[in-house]
């Protein structure tokens, strides 16, 4: 049974392996592999496994024949899918899917593809192999979070009106390169900046949490950051802008609340982009006005600085008048005792405060005032309470002692201004007008007022700057009584002399006072007052001209008030932008300048409608650039005393020059231009032209007496100019407002006279410049005068042989000329007489010479050599000086006597 059994399965393998060797027998590979039809993949982008459902195994019942039972490939069929299948176990038909390169979910989601497994045929060659039906494989890539939120825009705005809340202002949005949903989605929003009140949502929406105010803060500006799903946040944070708007109020707009003005730039526009909002209703006028407020400068504006009498000098006033608050000095003292406010640009201020006052000296007093004659002041003045019955003295003439008859004052009473002028019984003896009441709203304003008081007797007119006012009351009285008793002049009070135990000032004045004066037989002119208290800055308009139709405008006199109307908007618009600010002052006060606009409008068929705002601004005049006052000039003058003597006197400052520079401090060190040089300290200066207002030659050491010596200016030099000079034994002061040009050719006029220069010491004088009343002086130029005297003849020999450097030679042409008078002058006899006398004392006086000359070389002869150099002669520029007038008058020695000038 055995045998039979293995030689049946011997035959049986003999014929499958015939089958298979022989072409002609049976296949031993009967069945194809077998797969899933379809199946469904995930991977990871940035991974190479796929994860398939169901997993990847191919059966084939071939198994476990060799070769013909096992799987050898899996094959893919697609658009070229970037996977790739491989066998990880033949015998059991297990695969695996694997991406080739990296996979990213955001260039492909999903793939499709078809893949089919192959088994490894009959044999080792893999020949006859089968291959299975084709499955459908999806693949969808997992995306991961590798991308942060951007936003869409880089940067966002918006605009909301003040005083709402919003629910939405605006909304921002980003975007995320993330393939899924949860990675590509926003899910949040979120502002970075803190406190500031907005809030954003999840959708982006920013609202306000607050009302916003335009006056608070016009604009803001918040930082927004996003997230997306998976929490990842934007790399860059979105700027959002947000602009507040003010709720259309009526008003001007494009204003600036300062103006910043540079000296000597002429007229400045206040408000270039200026224009009225009216909010879309029509209106039918506008009228506008514009205020310069200068109270606080100076004497209510800026106004030249200078002393009373120069200003009435440049302004045309009649000479003679008298300063009665004049800068204290020496021979002004009765102000040293005021209290005075010259802390501002050199304007000399007198305040009173109830307890003040000053007697002015006799000699000062203005006497003889006629029928005509004029008082002027600058006065500040407020009410006082609780003493407003109280009468206030600027000005009082009043007796001096026994009586106290008031001659004449000027004094507030209740706010009016009153003056009062008793005449006397030798002028008139009836019931004239003795007392002239004013009542102004300016007396008690507070603020610098000019008043000039005009006298034509029995007319009397007050002019309160520059406009004139009658007086409102006029009461008469009877003409003082002739007496004996002699008459006191006071200002801030009045002085009480008689009828009293004590005498003593009564009704003191309480304010502030300046340039109080008196020109007596004179009144002044509109003109000229108009001319004294004008203000040198103000408001103006560029262009009047180019003013629209319709547009009407009015200045207040000073020029500080501008009131403008019209009926076009537009018009007015461009009215307003012509506004400017001008100060004429080449050295005008720094400071602010308040400006205030008030407007009014009027709509059609009603007689307001719309309230416009006013507006304050300034105008900020900043500091000019201050000015270096230099004299220069030759500051010793060695003469002899025939220049003294002379009829010409003694020409002082023949070779005087002023100049003035300032500094360019912001300028920089490096430019160089036309007029401009190069300083020390490397800033550049720049030579100006501006005016004096007074130069003082000051005597130094004993003053001059009078009887044989003194300072000489002819009055000629000073026409045609500003200049005034007054002259005393302390020095002479030459005054007025004029160029620096004028004030050197008078200075050089300026003459020095010595009649007895043997009996007076070497002199010196001190010049000194100034302009603005002492704002800006010029060096102490100091001048030496030594006066050579006649030598005497023992001294002669001396002289010759002094050093060098003690000799002076002197030419005197005109002496010269004087000896050869001009044809026609003397008779020719008389002509040929006089040159044969002066050609004889040639010959006596070149004798002379001759025989000094000789007497000298003979004691050389005995020195040594180096003294006999020492005192050589050298005549070679000898000159001699004859004075024929001297010929006449000495009678001629037989001595030679040879006079040398030094």
């Amino acid at each position: 049974v055995c045998v039979c059994v293995c030689v049946c399965v011997c035959v049986c393998l003999y014929f499958q392996v015939g089958v298979a060797v022989g072409g002609g027998k049976k296949s031993l590979n009967k069945h194809k592999p077998w797969i899933e039809t379809s199946y469904h993949g995930v991977i990871t982008e940035n991974m190479d496994i796929v994860l398939l459902d169901p997993p990847l195994v191919a059966l084939d019942k071939d198994a476990p024949v060799p070769y013909a039972g096992e799987i050898c490939a899996f094959k893919i069929h697609g658009l070229e899918a970037p996977f790739e299948a491989v066998v990880l176990n033949g015998t059991s038909g297990e695969g695996q899917l694997r991406a080739r390169g990296p996979v990213d979910c955001e260039l492909q989601k999903e793939y499709t593809f078809i893949i089919q497994a192959h088994d490894c045929g009959a044999g080792p060659g893999g020949t006859g192999g089968k291959k299975s039906h084709k499955a459908v494989v999806h693949i969808q890539v997992n995306d991961v979070n590798e991308f942060s939120p951007v936003f869409r825009e880089a940067q966002y705005q918006a605009a909301v009106t003040e005083g709402k809340i919003y629910d939405n202002i605006l909304q921002v949005e980003a975007t995320d390169q993330d393939c899924s949903p949860q990675y590509s989605q926003i899910c949040n929003y979120q502002i970075t900046t803190s406190n500031t009140p907005f809030a954003i949502d999840r959708n982006g929406n920013i609202r306000n949490t607050e009302k916003l105010s335009f006056d608070k803060q016009q604009q803001y500006e918040v930082l927004v950051t996003a997230f997306d799903c998976g929490q990842k946040r934007s790399t860059e944070s979105v700027a959002v802008h947000i602009d507040v708007k003010p709720v259309c109020k009526p008003g001007w707009q494009g204003w600036n609340k300062r103006v910043d003005y540079e000296p000597g730039t002429g007229s400045k526009q206040l408000f270039p982009k200026m224009h009225l909002e009216t909010c879309g209703g029509p209106l039918s006028s506008v009228r506008t006005m514009v205020e310069l407020q200068t109270s606080h400068i100076g004497k209510g504006c800026d106004r030249e600085t200078y002393s009373e009498k120069s200003l009435q000098k440049l302004c045309g006033a009649s000479s003679g008048s008298t300063d009665l608050l004049p800068a204290p000095s020496v021979s002004t003292n009765w102000t040293a005792s005021l209290v005075t406010d010259s802390g501002r640009d050199s304007d000399l201020i007198f305040r009173f405060d109830g307890r003040q006052a000053a007697k002015i000296p006799d000699q000062m007093v203005p006497q003889n005032l006629t029928d005509q004659f004029t008082i002027a002041t600058w006065m500040k003045h407020g009410p006082t309470p609780g003493l407003r019955a109280e009468k206030e003295t600027l000005l009082c003439n009043s007796d001096k002692t026994e009586m106290n008859r008031h001659h004449y004052s000027l004094y507030v009473h209740n706010c009016r201004l009153v003056f009062l002028l008793r005449r006397d019984f030798t002028q008139v003896d009836t019931f004239r007008p003795a007392e002239f009441h004013w009542k102004l709203e300016q007396i008690c304003d507070k603020e610098w007022h000019y008043y000039v008081i005009n006298v034509e007797f029995p007319v009397v007119t007050l002019y309160v700057d520059g406009v004139t006012f009658d007086p409102y009351l006029v009461t008469d009285d009877w003409p003082i009584h002739p007496s004996q008793i002699d008459v006191q002049l006071t200002l801030g009070a009045c002085w009480q002399g008689g009828e009293v135990t004590m005498p003593r000032f009564t009704q003191y004045f309480r304010g502030s006072l300046s340039g109080l004066t008196i020109r007596p037989g004179k009144i002044e002119s509109q003109k000229v007052i108009s001319c004294l208290q004008a203000c040198k800055e103000g408001l103006d308009i560029n262009s009047l001209e180019s003013l629209g139709k319709g547009i009407k405008f009015h200045f207040n006199p000073a020029q500080s008030i501008l009131v403008m109307e019209g009926e076009d908007l537009e018009n007015m618009n461009a009215a307003l932008r012509k506004v400017s600010y001008i100060n004429s002052r080449q050295f005008p006060t720094p400071g602010i300048r308040h400006l205030h606009i008030s407007t009014s409008v009027q709509c059609f068929g009603e007689d307001t409608c719309i309230s416009i705002p006013d507006i304050d601004a300034v105008v900020m005049v900043l500091q000019p650039s201050e000015p270096r006052i230099t004299i220069a000039g030759v500051d010793r003058l060695t003469r002899p005393v025939a220049d003294l003597r002379g009829p010409a006197g003694l020409t002082l400052f023949q070779d005087l020059h002023i100049i003035s520079t300032v500094t360019k401090g912001d300028t920089a060190s490096h430019h160089t231009g036309t007029g401009l040089v190069k300083t020390s300290d490397t800033l550049p200066v720049e030579e100006i032209i501006h005016n004096l207002d007074y130069c003082d030659i000051l005597v130094l050491g004993e003053e001059l007496r009078p009887e044989q010596e003194g300072l000489q200016l002819q009055r000629s030099t000073l026409l045609g100019k500003h200049l005034d000079a007054t002259n005393s034994t302390s020095g002479m002061s030459i005054y007025g407002v004029d160029s620096m040009s004028n004030y050197e050719q008078v200075i050089r006029q300026v003459h020095y006279h010595n009649w007895h220069p043997t009996q007076t010491p070497d002199r010196k004088f001190r010049l000194t410049c100034s302009e603005l009343n002492g704002r800006y002086t010029s060096n102490e130029f100091t001048l030496e005068i030594s006066v050579l005297h006649k030598s005497e003849a023992g001294e002669h020999v001396n002289h010759m042989v002094a050093p060098p450097q003690y000799m002076q030679v002197v030419h005197h042409p005109a002496m010269v000329h004087s000896l050869y008078p001009t044809h026609g002058s003397v008779p020719s006899a008389a002509t040929v007489v006089i040159v044969i006398c002066i050609a004889a004392l040639v010959v006596v006086v070149v004798l002379g010479i001759y025989r000094i000359h000789l007497t000298h070389q003979q004691e050389g002869r005995s020195s040594d050599t180096t003294k006999e150099g020492e005192l050589d002669w050298n005549d070679s520029a000898l000159n001699i000086t004859v004075n024929p007038m001297e010929l006449r008058d000495e009678p001629t020695s037989n001595t030679g006597h040879i006079t040398i000038w030094k």
